[in-house]
C-alpha cells in the first residue's frame, strides 16, 4: 500500500479515526476514575469492588491485547479495529444501565474486550500506514489527541456524574465511536499479514489465567487474608500459567509473543521501561482521584479539573516530543521523561489534608504531564521497531504491558495501601476517645479506605474524631504509593540508560 504523510488528507483521516477510538478507551479510563468515588458510595462498595471496576476492564484489555494484534494480522486490521469500536459502543451502554457493583464489574470486563480490539488496531494501523520519517511525529500526534479526547474526561466526567449521576459517563463513547466507525470505513485501507496462518488460542487462555490468578489473589486478599486456600491458589495458577505460557510461546508455530522480536535491545527496552512507567502511571492516577474527592473534598468537577494540567500536556506537547525524538534519537528522550514523571511523582508525597492544590499539587502534577509527554512516543516507536509483518504483535505486546501494569498497579497497591491504611487505622481509632461501640462501626467499614461513611446516630465529635482518623490513614497509605511509583519511574528512566541506544 502507499504510504501516507501526516499532512496529506488521508493521513489527517487515518489519524482522526485512530484517535477517536483509542481516544474513547483513554476516555473511559479517566472519566471511570473521576466516578469511582461517587460510585462506590452509591454502589456501596468496598476497595475491592471499586478496585475490579477497574481492573476487570483491564484484565480483558491485557489479556486479549495480544491475540486482537494477531487476529488483525490475519484476518485485517481495519476489520478487527472496527469491531472493537462496536462492542465498545455496545457495552458502554450496558454499563449505563447497571443496577449492582457485580453487574457493573461485568459489563466493564465485556468492554475490555472492544478495548482490547481498538488500542493494537489503531497503533498498527499508523505503523504501517504512514511513512517512516513522519511515523514518530504520527504517534506522537496519535498519543497527544488520544489523549486530548480523554482530556474531556476529568470535567466532563465531573460534571456529568454531579449533575445527572455515574451512568452518563459511559454516553459519551456512544456518539465517539459511530464517527470513528464512519471514518474507518471510508477512509481506512485494510491491510494484513499474508504469512499469518494460525491464531494462538493456548497462548491466550494461559495468559488470561496468570493474569486473572495473579489480580484475584492480590485483590481479595484484602477480605480473605494471605492464608486463605483461594488465594494461595489463585496465585500459584496465575504463577504456574504464566511459566506454562513463556514454553507454549517458544515452541508454537505463530505465538501470540514473537520472543524474535526481543532480540532487539531497542524493542527489550521500551517494554521493560513501558511496565515500570506505566505501573507509576496508574498506580498515581487511582490513588490521587480517591484522594481528591475522599480526603480533600473536591467535588468531581474540581477532582476532574484538577487532573487536567497533566492531561493537557500531554496532550499538546506530545506530537512534539515525537518530533524531537526523530530527530535526535529515542534515548535522552526515554531517560530525561521518566526522571521528570519520578520527581513529580515524588513531590506528591508531601500534601497532607487541606493542602492548597496550587502550591502542593500543581508543580508535581506539571512535572508528570511534561515528562510523559516527552516520553510517550519515543517509547510506543521503539517498542513497534520490527519488521512489518509483526507490527499487529508488537503493538498488541507492547499495548498489553502498558495495561498488565495498570492492573498490577491498581491490585498491587491497593494491597500495600489498604494494609497500611488498616493498621494506622486501628491504632488511632484505638486510642481516641470514641465509644467502643463507635470504634467498631468505623473498623467494621475499613475495607472501604477513604470512602468510610461516619454513622448518623454519632455525635459531631466522635464523628469528627473519626473522619480525622480515617483522612490521616488514608494520607499515610497514599504516601507509601507515591514513594514506590516515584522509585518505579525512576528505574524506568535506568532502565532505557542502559538498553535504548540511538541508530547510527
Amino acid at each position: 500500500m502507499k504510504k501516507v504523510t501526516t499532512q496529506s488528507l488521508v493521513g489527517k483521516l487515518i489519524l482522526t479515526a485512530t484517535i477517536l477510538a483509542s481516544g474513547m478507551a483513554f476516555l473511559d479510563s479517566t472519566v471511570v476514575n473521576i466516578a469511582i468515588p461517587t460510585i462506590q458510595t452509591k454502589l456501596n462498595a468496598t476497595i475491592t469492588g471499586i478496585q475490579w471496576i477497574v481492573n476487570g476492564y483491564t484484565l480483558m484489555l491485557s489479556s486479549l491485547i495480544l491475540i486482537s494484534g494477531a487476529l488483525g494480522d490475519r484476518f485485517g486490521r481495519k476489520r478487527v479495529f472496527s469491531i472493537g469500536i462496536g462492542v465498545f459502543i455496545t457495552t458502554s451502554f450496558l454499563c449505563s444501565i447497571a443496577q449492582t457493583i457485580t453487574q457493573l464489574e461485568i459489563f466493564r470486563a465485556l468492554q475490555g474486550i472492544g478495548g482490547a480490539m481498538m488500542v493494537p488496531g489503531s497503533l498498527s494501523i499508523i505503523n504501517i500506514a504512514f511513512e517512516e520519517k513522519v511515523r514518530g511525529r504520527a504517534i506522537g500526534l496519535w498519543s497527544g489527541f488520544a489523549g486530548g479526547v480523554a482530556a474531556l474526561g476529568p470535567l466532563v466526567g465531573g460534571w456529568l456524574v454531579q449533575t445527572l449521576g455515574w451512568p452518563a459517563i459511559f454516553y459519551i463513547n456512544i456518539p465517539l465511536g459511530l464517527i470513528a466507525l464512519l471514518i474507518t470505513a471510508k477512509y481506512v485501507p485494510e491491510t494484513r499479514n499474508h504469512e499469518s496462518t494460525k491464531i494462538d488460542l493456548m497462548g491466550t487462555i494461559l495468559i488470561f489465567l496468570s493474569l486473572l490468578g495473579v489480580c484475584y489473589g492480590l485483590i481479595s486478599v484484602s477480605d480473605l487474608g494471605w492464608g486463605n486456600p483461594a488465594i494461595i491458589a489463585s496465585l500459584v495458577i496465575g504463577v504456574l500459567a504464566f511459566i506454562s505460557f513463556i514454553i507454549v510461546e517458544k515452541k508454537v508455530k505463530e505465538p501470540l509473543v514473537p520472543f524474535g522480536i526481543f532480540k532487539s535491545s531497542l524493542v527489550t527496552g521500551a517494554n521493560l521501561a513501558t511496565l515500570f512507567l506505566y505501573f507509576a502511571l496508574s498506580g498515581v492516577i487511582f490513588f490521587l482521584v480517591l484522594n481528591f474527592q475522599q480526603v480533600q473534598h473536591y467535588s468531581p468537577i474540581f477532582a476532574g479539573l484538577g487532573m487536567l494540567p497533566t492531561v493537557l500536556l500531554i496532550t499538546f506537547l506530545s506530537g512534539t516530543g515525537g518530533t524531537i525524538a526523530d530527530k535526535i534519537g529515542p534515548r535522552l528522550p526515554m531517560i530525561l521523561g521518566p526522571l521528570i514523571v519520578s520527581v513529580g511523582m515524588a513531590s506528591l508525597i508531601l500534601p497532607g489534608k487541606n493542602a492548597n492544590y496550587f502550591i502542593q499539587f500543581l508543580p508535581g502534577l506539571v512535572l508528570f504531564g511534561l515528562g510523559m509527554s516527552l516520553v510517550i512516543a519515543p517509547l510506543t516507536k521503539s517498542a513497534l521497531a520490527v519488521d512489518e509483518k509483526y507490527s499487529g504483535a508488537a503493538s498488541g505486546v507492547n499495548n498489553a504491558v502498558a495495561r498488565v501494569a495498570g492492573l498490577l498497579a491498581v491490585a498491587l497497591l491497593g494491597v500495600i495501601v489498604l494494609s497500611v491504611f488498616k493498621a494506622d487505622l486501628a491504632k488511632k481509632i484505638d486510642t481516641s476517645v470514641m465509644q467502643p461501640s463507635q470504634k467498631q462501626a468505623i473498623m467494621v467499614q475499613q475495607n472501604k479506605l477513604g470512602g468510610i461513611e461516619m454513622p448518623a446516630n454519632f455525635t459531631p465529635e466522635a464523628k469528627m474524631t473519626a473522619q480525622t482518623d480515617v483522612e490521616d490513614s488514608f494520607i499515610h497509605g497514599f504516601r507509601w504509593a507515591m514513594a514506590i511509583n516515584a522509585l518505579l519511574a525512576f528505574t524506568s528512566a535506568v532502565i532505557s540508560f542502559f538498553t535504548i541506544k540511538n541508530k547510527k
